[in-house]
């Protein structure tokens, strides 16, 4: 059962031991691995791991905070940053979007069919479109305008309700404003974004067209964490396909809002069944 298997991932200075010390811990206490992975980068000399491990025996299930607790001094030893979730959880995931919707509309599909194992407790857009998409999904819809003299008060709201509803990770789903340094803190790691980043530098506001004004050959999507550095932030996954000469902007326009898509809501299963962690600028993704 769901409920009594849990996920482990950790982080620390790469050193002989340490699958060792994770195995004989899970041993020691009663465990059984379902799956494990692990990389240890030769350039920031760091060791990753995701561990998916399961209750042998016993009618109740291991509480969350217990294995925390249990499993501080292994890490203590070793000086890992470490988090264990249960398998069960689906994290809680904030959804914005401002006036093109493709990503958001498959992330409520794949979100409806169980292809994300996530909770969507609300939408926040700064524009009203969709409001009937949202009601389609029974979801509430939080329309959020935005200036640049409201920015600060808007983003204050955001934050509200984040804390309100539990927020653990928040969606850009091509939500077109730029984050304050304040946000992009508060929610540090915890915000994913997608980029046309496969596109040459086009900038504004339909940079399809100006590929096709460049007779571009390939075009993408860059899905990546969120930092005070637009479009910078860690890369968690990317995809790009072939275009021609033949295709109109309005056909390239459809391939790149495909592959956003499809990039987006990867990335967004991987980060939310702990498959992403952080190795300075970059990540380490067990997929």
């Amino acid at each position: 059962m769901a409920s009594h298997e849990f996920i482990l991932t950790i982080s620390c200075p790469d050193r002989p031991g340490i699958v060792h010390a994770v195995t004989g811990f899970l041993a020691q206490h009663n465990f059984n691995i379902v799956d494990s992975q692990q990389y240890g980068d030769p350039t920031s000399k760091r060791f990753f791991m995701r561990v998916h491990f399961a209750q042998l025996g016993g009618s109740d299930p291991k509480e969350v905070s217990d294995l925390r607790n249990s499993f501080d001094a292994t890490a203590k030893s070793m000086s890992m940053d470490f988090e264990v979730t249960s398998n069960a959880h689906k994290p809680r995931v904030l959804i914005m979007v401002s006036k093109i919707g493709h990503c958001l509309n498959d992330l409520l599909f794949r979100h409806s069919t169980s292809q994300l194992r996530i909770e969507v407790p609300l939408i926040v857009s700064n524009h009203p479109e969709f409001q009937a998409l949202a009601d389609t999904y029974k979801i509430p819809f939080h329309h959020l305008p935005v200036t640049a003299a409201t920015k600060a008060e808007q983003e204050a709201k955001i934050l509200g309700l984040v804390k309100e509803h539990n927020i653990e990770l928040i969606v850009l789903a091509r939500y077109m404003q730029v984050l304050s340094p304040t946000l992009c803190t508060a929610m540090s790691g915890k915000i994913i974004n997608i980029h046309h980043s496969f596109l040459p530098s086009f900038k504004g506001a339909k940079p399809y067209h100006q590929a096709y004004d460049r007779g571009v050959k390939i075009i993408g999507a860059t899905a990546h964490f969120v930092t005070s550095d637009l479009d910078e932030g860690p890369i968690i996954e990317q995809n790009v396909v072939r275009v021609g000469h033949s295709q109109s902007p309005k056909e390239l326009t459809t391939e790149g809002s495909n592959v956003e898509s499809n990039v987006l809501a990867t990335a967004v299963k991987w980060v939310t069944e702990r498959r992403v962690l952080m190795n300075g600028a970059k990540t380490v993704v067990f997929n």
